[in-house]
């Protein structure tokens, strides 16, 4: 009966190792360390320090089962130089059995203060008589069902039975100083205490630096196979109409109230030209909240238009995609075409009518949420497909609308969150960048202002002199419903207070739980001035346009991300009235809150905001990877490690032009099977 717990056993901890991801020999094999333990010595007790993890060698001279404040095994071991306490609070009667007076252990664990003494809390004890290790011992990243000494007999196994010889020449990595792979990965997961352990750990150890170069090497050689694969995938050109055709940008253009900025006209160009080459464009498009990305996206839809072919807009909520849809509704209109929007919520004989529009070719734009890239969503001849919000995609969502078309199409992301130079360098190397670097005439500057929630009666009094003076407001709360663990104010709880203290202000409240109709409602009635303070959860965070709104008030603005409070604060200066934005906050501020705040008082330059943002949160926000499910760089970054991203895309170019079999060595090595998902 033995074997089949055994094999049960080896499928559990097989299950746990793919939820880790590690599902291959060469995943086990770069599955390195966090930290690492000392258990190549015996430390005497005198010599212990609270902040150590050291290994000892004592006999127990006291035990007892202790029940203040709760049940726990304290017990008191000696050596030669001294005495220590240990402490479960957790405990099994083997480990009361092992604790008896006179037993002698080798004891390894964390000293801290106790009481009265120093003390380890759940020590590891074992026996002494066994050999030290020659080696520092590994602590790996884990689950839950998965100990450490599984995870080090897997990937030692896997190291024995992997080829760990180089996939790329040494003669390329000889001039940059780098030490071969091998030796680094048996450094890495098995250190002698030679090592610097302070290098090890803080990941500058030159064993880290050749597997951070590898890491680089690999993201840069995908970028440039998409690249390459991009180039030579058929996309169908679409050019302006030969004059005197008069184009449909020009009759719209002819109609509208304003004109591109220069930085407006500039991006179009740079589409335009993209769009006319016999391969997909790939470009994203960036500027600040405000900057008018949403008329150039227009336009190049109109460019697809009157080649034949449909435009796909995808926002990420129902509300920005409305937003989008009632601007891009409105511009179709006056040019003469149709535009449809497709979303969730939308009643089943209106979306059986909007399905026929899209695949006979009758709705020339489709705006709409995920659900465009759903079963049953059928294009006439999908010529260019844009992203709003490209971050808040995943990969694969991304892939799948381009797929959607007969042949694949023209590709625009946009973003108003601005991606600074190091991380489009780092992670966007296949994509063109156009930036909207001005802001339009006439968007007036933003004062933000810091303002502690218990001064909150002289923010409503403000409110109440706005309202008075015929402006509208935001007041924005980060949930919508109480929570033991975030002392939160609730829009529904806000929404009820305002009510309450101002009496003859007409209030709306929006969030994201409410119905799709009910939401538009009061979204068009404040937009007409029917409502003068709506009280949102971040719903509003984009596309919304009320040049009438002035005023923002951010309730606990230090719960929300930088990028996010950037993003809100742009709802606001839209129009002639002098802008402002409150941001309320409770105190005490953690170290991140309080930076976050100070570069939102200090700087309403969206770059700047996202450099300070990428500096305190890291760069997955940017790039979507959380939703696509794949790692970005688990070791390198971006930002420590410039110098290689450098040098590894100097080599990846040499690699794909002279040697293009161990470019794909390296990339079998390191991305099997995800370095196309790049091309989304």
């Amino acid at each position: 009966m033995s074997s089949p717990k055994k094999a049960t056993k080896t499928t559990s901890s097989a299950s746990v190792l793919t939820r880790l991801g590690l599902t291959s020999q060469m995943d086990l094999v770069l599955h390195f360390p966090l930290r690492y333990e000392d258990e190549t010595r015996v430390m005497p007790i005198a010599r212990a320090r609270a902040g150590q993890s050291v290994q000892i060698e004592a006999e127990v001279t006291h035990s007892e089962v202790l029940f203040r404040p709760r049940r726990q095994l304290v017990a008191t071991v000696r050596d030669d130089s001294g005495q220590i306490q240990l402490r479960w609070l957790n405990f099994y009667p083997s480990q009361r059995e092992q604790m008896q007076s006179g037993k002698r252990w080798r004891i390894r664990g964390e000293v801290r203060h106790g009481f009265h003494t120093l003390e380890m809390v759940h020590p590891k004890v074992s026996v002494c008589n066994a050999p030290l290790s020659t080696t520092l011992t590994a602590i790996y990243p884990s689950a839950d069902g998965l100990g450490q000494k599984q995870i080090a007999n897997a990937v030692r196994k896997a190291i024995d039975s992997t080829t760990l010889d180089e996939v790329v020449s040494a003669e390329f990595y000889e001039p940059l100083g780098l030490m071969p792979f091998a030796r680094a990965v048996h450094i890495l997961h098995a250190p002698t205490p030679a090592e610097n352990l302070d290098a090890l750990e803080s990941r500058t150890h030159p064993a880290w630096v050749r597997v951070k170069f590898d890491e680089l090497l690999a993201q840069q050689l995908s970028l440039a196979t998409a690249r390459y694969a991009r180039h030579h995938r058929q996309a169908i050109p679409l050019k302006a109409p030969v004059p005197p055709q008069v184009s449909l940008t020009e009759q719209l253009m002819a109609q509208l109230a304003f004109t591109l900025t220069n930085a407006q006209t500039r991006c179009l160009d740079q589409i335009h030209h993209d769009m006319t080459l016999n391969y997909p464009m790939h470009r994203l498009l960036q500027g600040d909240v405000g900057s008018g990305k949403t008329i150039v996206a227009m336009l190049a839809a109109l460019r697809a238009v009157e080649n034949g072919k449909q435009a796909a807009i995808m926002a990420p909520t129902e509300i920005l995609s409305e937003q989008l849809f009632q601007k891009f509704h409105q511009w179709s209109e006056l040019v003469g075409l149709r535009c449809v929007w497709l979303y969730g919520a939308l009643g089943a004989r209106q979306k059986r009518e909007t399905l026929a529009q899209i695949a006979n070719g009758e709705a020339h734009l489709i705006v709409g949420t995920q659900a465009l890239i759903q079963q049953g969503v059928a294009f006439h001849d999908l010529g260019l497909a844009i992203i709003d919000e490209q971050h808040r995609f995943g990969v694969m969502q991304r892939l799948t609308l381009s797929e959607k078309a007969n042949i694949f199409p023209h590709q625009l992301s946009m973003s108003a969150t601005p991606i600074p130079r190091t991380l489009a360098m780092t992670f966007f190397a296949d994509l063109d960048v156009s930036v909207i670097d001005e802001r339009p005439p006439g968007r007036t500057p933003i004062v933000t202002k810091l303002i502690n929630q218990a001064r909150r009666d002289e923010v409503i009094a403000g409110i109440s002199n706005a309202i008075e003076e015929g402006g509208q407001i935001y007041w924005v709360c980060p949930l919508i419903e109480e929570s033991e663990t975030l002392e939160l104010q609730t829009a529904t709880l806000a929404f009820e207070m305002l009510q309450e203290a101002l009496p003859h202000v007409r209030i709306g409240l929006v969030h994201g739980r409410l119905p799709a109709a009910q939401k538009s409602e009061v979204m068009r009635a404040f937009a007409e001035h029917e409502l003068d303070l709506l009280v949102t959860t971040t719903v509003i965070e984009v596309g919304v346009d009320v040049p009438n709104a002035a005023l923002m008030v951010i309730e606990d603005a230090q719960r929300f991300g930088l990028a996010q409070l950037h993003q809100l604060r742009g709802r606001v200066g839209r129009g002639e009235r002098a802008s402002i934005c409150v941001l309320m906050f409770e105190e005490p501020l953690s170290k991140i809150a309080r930076e976050r705040l100070r570069a939102m008082y200090e700087t309403d330059d969206g770059f700047k905001i996202a450099e300070r943002d990428l500096q305190l949160r890291g760069p997955g926000e940017f790039l979507g990877a959380r939703q696509s499910g794949l790692a970005l760089l688990r070791f390198a970054d971006y930002q420590a490690d410039a110098y290689w991203v450098e040098q590894a895309r100097a080599l990846a170019t040499k690699l794909l032009e002279n040697h293009p079999e161990s470019a794909q060595a390296h990339l079998d090595r390191w991305m099997p099977n995800r370095h196309s998902y790049l091309n989304g």
